[in-house]
Formats: structure tokens, C-alpha cells, sequence
């Protein structure tokens, strides 16, 4: 059952900037096929004209075929135009106390699950001549304390997003990169409730090394977090990495962007020293074993 819109899938449109997303593919005039794992299974059965929702655990095999299924059948021979690998986790946490299940967990999402969703699209995005759109983050270009599992997650995926645009070239597909600094997505308070689990779930040992450390890391990332760019400015990038005749390779986006950025190419010593005095963090040396 094709239709005369352009056709996308959105993944992770719950909220943040999947929602976002979303929203503004559907005021372009896109069909969205719009991914959760929140949806619940008879409410993804609904469409219309312009939205149809999707159950989608982009970690669940059978989700995905069943999503891939869904939209072939919908697009038909007009192909797939856009794909927003939106969906992702941030996992925080000392990684000397982080269960390796947990860094599994975060590369599971942010970056297996996006290609494992992505493989199977190729044939109808290559139909269309369409585009994918990863997220990265500017953790791929600067590591955050604390934060080691999703900026890791995330320079994995920023380095898959660059293998992909140069083999798909050939077809015409764009592969681009946005990379949004720190959004206040309205999951804020969720996000240092989890953080906040970490501190309080550490032993008595791990709360020696890292407790107070921690707790004012966290303290710093959350306020800087609440300052941080409304999600609708990234889904404006994303929907201009779409439609733009020449879109960039990687798009900076949101707030303090650019500016870690430019901190990401100075000496790493230097690096470290800037970002103890922006996270509040002790300085080299100055805990005891």
C-alpha cells in the first residue's frame, strides 16, 4: 500500500529528541513509521495517512524483522526515504565499579542495535535513494568522566556512521552523523535518578574511592544538562541532513557543541584539566589510596 509521501522510520519517539523528531518529519509532510519499545503491540497495529507505530526494541531481532516487514509492505517499490537511528541509552558509572553486562548493555543499543536495524533497511533505502541518520554525540569527540560507556558506544558508532557513507556512496546513499552537545530532552530528572542509583548501589569499598566524586560529578552534569538546547533543535538538524541537496558529513548541534569540539583538539593534558575544573572533580594526585 504505497502512498505519495516520502516515507521514514524514527526510532526511540517516546520522547527527547525521537519525539521531536518525529514531530517535525510529520509538519514536512513524511509518512513516519515511528519505533518504540514503549509502544505497546496493539497500539502499533494503528495507522494512518501520515503515522504508523511501531513495537521496537531495536536489541530484539524479532522486532525488527517484524518492523522491516511492516514498512516493505507500506513503501512497497518507492523505497524507504529516510532512516533516524534515534533510539539510545546512557549508561554512567566509574568504569572500574561498572558491571561489564552494563557496558555490554550500552553497546547492545547505541551501537549493534542501530546496525542490526540498519542491514536489513538497505534494499528499500537503496530503492529510494534514501538517507540514514545516526546520533552520535559530542562525547565521540571528547570523553566525559564518568561516562565512559556511552561516549565508547558512541565513537564506536560515529566510526561505523563514516564506513557506511563511504561504502554506500556508490548508490547515492547519505550517512551523516549529527552530534548534539546537551539537551534537555525532559527525561533529565529520570537520568539522575539513574545516576543517582549508581552512587547509592556502590559498596562500601567503591563509595571510598569514588562516592563524594561522584556525587559532585553528577551534581555538575545535571545542571549543566537542565541548561542545556530544547530537543527541537536537533530535530531540525535531523530534517535538514534530510532534505538539504548537500548535506555535511557530521552535524554539531545544541549546547556547549562546538565548544567541546574545540576542546577535543587540544593536548589531552590539557583536556583533563579543563574538565576536572568543569565537573568539579579532584585534581591529578590528590586522593590517597
Amino acid at each position: 500500500m504505497a502512498t505519495p509521501h516520502k516515507h521514514i522510520l524514527i526510532t526511540g519517539t517516546s520522547s527527547g529528541i525521537g519525539k521531536a523528531t518525529m514531530e517535525a518529519a510529520l509538519e514536512a509532510g513524511y509518512h513516519v513509521f515511528a519505533g518504540d519499545r514503549s509502544v505497546e503491540a496493539n497500539e502499533a497495529a494503528g495507522e494512518n495517512d501520515s503515522l504508523t507505530r511501531l513495537h521496537l526494541d531495536i536489541t530484539n531481532d524479532d522486532d525488527i524483522a517484524a518492523a522491516v516487514e511492516a514498512i516493505s509492505a507500506h513503501v512497497g517499490d518507492a523505497g524507504l526515504d529516510g532512516l533516524a537511528n534515534v533510539a539510545g541509552i546512557g549508561i554512567p558509572g566509574p568504569l572500574e565499579t561498572m558491571p561489564v553486562d552494563s557496558l555490554r548493555a550500552s553497546f547492545a543499543v547505541d551501537v549493534f542495535g542501530q546496525i542490526a536495524l540498519t542491514q536489513p533497511l538497505l534494499p528499500l533505502i537503496r530503492k529510494a535513494k534514501g538517507r540514514i541518520i545516526f546520533i552520535g554525540s559530542i562525547g565521540d569527540r571528547v570523553t566525559i568522566p564518568f561516562m565512559g560507556a556511552l561516549t565508547a558506544a558512541k565513537s564506536a558508532i560515529a566510526s561505523l556512521n563514516d564506513t557506511l557513507r563511504q561504502e554506500l556512496a556508490p548508490w547515492g546513499i547519505e550517512v551523516i552523523l549529527v552530534e548534539p552537545g546537551f539537551i534537555k530532552t525532559g527525561a533529565n530528572e529520570t537520568s539522575k535518578a539513574m545516576i543517582d542509583k549508581v552512587g547509592e548501589n556502590f559498596t562500601p569499598e567503591q563509595a571510598a574511592l569514588y562516592g563524594e566524586t561522584f556525587k559532585e560529578f553528577t551534581a555538575a552534569g545535571y545542571k549543566t544538562q537542565e541548561a542545556g538546547s530544547p530537543p527541537e533543535g536537533v530535530a531540525e538538524v535531523i530534517l535538514e541532513a534530510l532534505t538539504t541537496k548537500h548535506p555535511k558529513a557530521h552535524y554539531l548541534t545544541g549546547s556547549k557543541a562546538h565548544l567541546m569540539a574545540a576542546v577535543g583538539k587540544l593536548p589531552a593534558k590539557v583536556q583533563d584539566a579543563g574538565k576536572r575544573k568543569m565537573f568539579d572533580l579532584p585534581g591529578k594526585g590528590e586522593k590517597e589510596e
